[in-house]
């Protein structure tokens, strides 16, 4: 019976737990453009088609491989606030029953009865949760798409004395939002992915054992 509560923890515990992130992931992997096929060929003029974006228009991200910046401008507010009063009053009487024009009694007392009854429920609830993520982070473009729009995709990792600290992002974001100086907006981007969080001493510190995790499971029947 032990063995079967043992084995019963480690499970629910191990569902419960969430795959940690590691580094390197392929998933969020540099995108390296192709090569070019066609040799620039050199026609003695001071104008090439090749170089055409470059002398005429602001250097953007527009391609598969260019890196553009994302300015991390996040700030969530919620607030909700509940209030109910339940108020229920009911009331029953039984007067003295007459009989032959005469109320009926019993040992000299009147027949009667009433009864009353009062329910009342007050509940109150208040809930208050911000959030804020200032920051910037360069993510390849990994995809254009046919209307013009990039997807975009990229993680940065800081390593500290006690662990390691990432910030991963992926969404689709559009030309014209890219600014002069090839940065964009996170509130700008469409579909965004923005994962913040940490690893190590620090963040597994934060995190209930599985003994802790088995008792807080919504399974567990008490």
């Amino acid at each position: 019976m032990k063995r079967l509560m043992i084995m019963s923890a480690l499970v629910v515990a191990g569902c419960g737990a969430t795959q940690k992130p590691i580094q390197d992931d392929p998933y969020y992997a540099p995108v390296f453009p192709e090569m070019q096929t066609n040799p620039v060929i050199a026609s003695g003029s001071l104008f090439q088609s090749e170089y055409a974006q470059n002398l005429y228009s602001d250097i953007k991200a527009h391609r598969v491989g260019d890196i553009i910046t994302v300015e991390l401008t996040e700030s969530t507010t919620a607030k909700k606030q509940a209030k109910t009063e339940i108020d229920k009053d009911s009331g029953v009487s039984l007067t003295t029953p007459v009989l032959m024009n005469s109320p009926i009694t019993y040992k000299d007392q009147e027949i009667n009865a009433s009864i009353n009854m009062a329910n009342s429920f007050s509940g109150e609830s208040d809930a208050d949760q911000s959030n804020s993520l200032q920051g910037s982070i360069s993510v390849h473009v990994v995809q254009v798409m046919a209307n013009g729009n990039l997807v975009v995709r990229g993680e940065k990792w800081i390593t500290l004395n006690n662990g390691d600290e990432f910030i991963r992002l992926s969404g689709i974001i559009r030309p014209e939002d890219i600014s002069t100086e090839n940065s964009i907006s996170s509130t700008r981007v469409a579909n965004a992915r923005i994962q913040y969080a940490g690893t190590g001493a620090f963040a597994d510190a934060q995190e209930q054992g599985w003994f802790s995790a088995f008792f807080n499971n919504p399974l567990f029947p008490f």
